[in-house]
């Protein structure tokens, strides 16, 4: 008879092509007042089951995760605890559209045909979603997210074999380092993604060193994220059309144009005088799938002129998963080889 010494149940989907495996049952109570609490409190005593689920046999390097939890502030839906392959990050766009589908295609949220309204705690602050639904089912989702902000710009970071590369830091509920792909002497494209893996992890860490980077007004909302690669901008008429890849965590690839980075780089281009509210940016991945992002109103974070970004795409639903561990697993917390 199969005996097991854990079993969490989770639902898997993908936005745009990367992962997110929505926890369901199996996970122990999360305690905490705020989403910044509980995801202190989980980082602290329940890291083995995020590696249990992230990580190799039953994840991959390129694994994400969401564990939902009950709202935080009035009004809100649920919350949200993000982790993927080095710890939690403090929000997530690409997760937002993907548990909004779930959320509502699953029966957690009434699904009413039309636009249905999704408020989700973020570490990063409330996340409003949208999705429309069709005969029950979502089609799309958009959210607009925290407020985003150019953090720097023009930094000059040396980078070893190129030399000095000018970064831009911007803030989407993450750090990211914003960096032209030309500059590095390469093209967001799979074929050259393990130099951009090298480079990016490279640039995360020599701006981290060099810059203490913190939230003006969340000081726990610090570090950088990752470094995103970007193609030049063409202009269509009001559409902005570009393409990039992140590098985030621990040298993990965004299969999606990245929701957070995506927010990031709307508040560049406005800060640039690049863009406006009237225009939309068509923001493609690596893979050549696509988010579309607008600029909703402007706002003020601290110091910083920012903006509400609005992010849309759209999520499927792949599979429904039963993760047991067997007393005898010499791996209970599975593994990861770098780079694999």
């Amino acid at each position: 008879m199969l005996q097991f010494s854990r079993m969490i149940t989770t639902i898997d989907a993908h936005t745009a092509g990367e992962p997110l495996r929505v926890i369901t049952s199996g996970f122990p109570p999360v305690e905490g007042k705020t989403i910044l609490e509980k995801r202190r409190y989980i980082k602290e005593h329940y890291d083995h089951l995020r590696k249990f689920l992230m990580l190799e046999p039953r994840g991959h390097s390129g694994m994400y995760g969401c564990l939902v939890t009950p709202p935080t502030n009035e009004g809100s839906d649920f919350g949200v605890l993000f982790m993927h392959n080095e710890g939690y990050s403090t929000m997530c766009g690409h997760g937002i559209i993907a548990i909004t589908k779930v959320a509502i295609d699953t029966g957690m949220i009434l699904a009413e045909d039309g636009e249905r309204l999704v408020k989700i705690d973020s570490p990063a602050g409330l996340v409003t979603a949208r999705a429309l639904v069709k005969n029950g089912r979502v089609q799309k989702v958009s959210f607009d997210n925290v407020p985003s902000f150019v953090y720097a710009e023009n930094l000059s970071i040396p980078v070893q074999g190129i030399g000095e590369v000018p970064v831009d830091i911007a803030f989407g509920g993450a750090f990211y380092n914003f960096v032209d792909v030309e500059k590095v002497g390469l093209k967001v494209v799979p074929e050259e993604v393990d130099r951009l893996v090298q480079l990016g992890m490279e640039i995360k860490h020599k701006v981290m060193e060099l810059h203490d980077v913190k939230h003006p007004l969340e000081p726990e909302l610090c570090g950088i994220y990752g470094t995103i690669f970007t193609e030049p901008v063409e202009k269509k008429g009001n559409q902005l059309i570009t393409k990039n890849v992140c590098i985030f965590a621990d040298g993990q690839i965004d299969r999606s144009p990245t929701g957070t980075g995506t927010s990031a780089r709307l508040a560049i281009l406005k800060h640039k005088g690049m863009m406006d509210e009237t225009m939309e940016l068509v923001n493609y991945s690596i893979i050549d799938t696509v988010f579309r992002g607008r600029l909703k109103e402007a706002v003020a974070v601290g110091p910083f002129q920012g903006v509400i970004p609005e992010v849309s795409g759209d999520a499927q639903i792949m599979g429904f998963n039963q993760l047991v561990l067997e007393p005898e697993d010499t791996l209970p917390e599975g593994f990861r080889i770098t780079g694999g």
